[in-house]
């Protein structure tokens, strides 16, 4: 079966491995896993990320010798706003607008890849290090910066959580860390040591902005029951897109995060297959939990509705959650719009074999999302 057609290459620029935001004891783990199965053409990351890591537990140290009793003390008042949906689907923009609103928080790119240390250091090296960034997300080519919205997956990894996210770093040992995704099956030691670190970091991003939280990482589609028991009055968005888009789309993805972040060569063996797997398990579970969020707490649209009418959709997700003062957030979504317009999504050719797979595997959810099988 053919992969689908990346689209062009864009040129592309330097950017940081993502592992040099873990702890020093996170970054370990991740190599003793691995069986320290890194690349030759990677073996320079090694001692560069080992120096850099152990800096920032140093600066946890510190942060935490400081801080600690602040951030134990600081309650998270609003109950989050979570955005969920696939990998692909259209998260990213919806967090861009909802975060538009002047009520609304969220982890922004530094704390989810410095959450070590990020309020003892975030005002000082943003300012030292804006150029470490690049200028564009190399998989979609959105705006990325430091102050920009992330997804707390990352923090969770960085702080030595695992997720399935760890697959980027040795992606030729195929997917770990699945049962993560969903928490199911999970010890209750390891499921409240997980809930604990996931709670600790968004005090700590309370206690630097006290607004209500909006949090985005796809993985929480499937973990709806375990945020509930964090948050029961929590608020939850779902964003769905053509699947015969977010198929290759999702593959792309991927495949940049590997070349890019990934310690070895990667070869993509098993990456469709992974793809397809994860799709089905993320909606399964999300299908079985989904009826325990209270009715006047979830609300569900599609990709290409939000691209054609976003003023339109907008509306109408603030009325069914009644967040209420719409006019807040209009001159901010109007702005966004306004810098954004002319961006185009990637295109990608695939085979009528890939396309006849991608209906028969996916069928049933194609089908419930209001999309027609090809």
């Amino acid at each position: 079966m053919s992969a689908a057609t990346p689209p062009p290459k864009k040129e592309r620029e330097w950017a940081p491995r993502i592992w040099e935001g873990c702890s020093f004891p996170a970054w370990l783990s991740l190599l003793v896993r691995n069986r320290f199965a890194v690349s030759r053409s990677h073996l320079y990351m090694v001692p560069v990320i080992s120096c850099v890591s152990t800096v920032h537990s140093l600066l946890r140290f510190f942060e935490e010798a400081i801080f600690r009793d602040a951030v134990a003390r600081t309650s998270i008042r609003h109950p989050p706003l979570f955005i969920l949906g696939h990998w692909r689907s259209g998260t990213t923009l919806l967090h861009e607008l909802l975060i538009t609103d002047p009520r609304h928080g969220f982890p922004n790119t530094y704390q989810c890849l410095e959450p070590n240390h990020f309020i003892l250091t975030e005002r000082l090296f943003t300012l030292l290090f804006a150029w470490v960034l690049p200028s564009r997300r190399p998989m979609d080519n959105m705006t990325a910066g430091w102050d920009r919205p992330q997804e707390d997956e990352f923090a969770l990894c960085m702080l030595g959580e695992r997720s399935p996210y760890l697959t980027v770093a040795f992606p030729n040992h195929g997917p770990v860390d699945q049962e993560y995704l969903d928490l199911v099956g999970l010890s209750r030691d390891v499921r409240r040591h997980w809930k604990q670190t996931l709670y600790t970091f968004l005090q700590k991003v309370t206690y630097k902005d006290p607004r209500r939280l909006v949090l985005k990482s796809p993985t929480h589609t499937a973990r709806i029951p375990t945020l509930l028991e964090m948050f029961p009055d929590a608020q939850f968005i779902h964003i769905v897109r053509n699947p015969y888009v977010i198929f290759p789309s999702t593959v792309n993805l991927w495949k940049s995060f590997y070349r890019k972040h990934g310690l070895q060569n990667p070869t993509f063996a098993g990456l469709e297959e992974h793809v397809f797997t994860t799709f089905l398990r993320m909606y399964e579970r999300f299908e079985a939990s989904k009826k325990l969020i209270a009715p006047g707490n979830f609300h569900e649209l599609k990709y290409e509705d939000l691209v054609r009418d976003p003023m339109g959709e907008m509306r109408t997700l603030y009325d069914r959650l009644k967040l209420e003062r719409f006019d807040l957030i209009q001159p901010g979504i109007q702005a966004y719009l306004d810098r954004t317009k002319g961006y185009e999504t990637n295109k990608y050719d695939m085979t009528q074999e890939l396309r006849a797979e991608i209906g028969r595997r996916w069928g049933e959810v194609i089908r419930r999302f209001g999309y027609n099988i090809e």
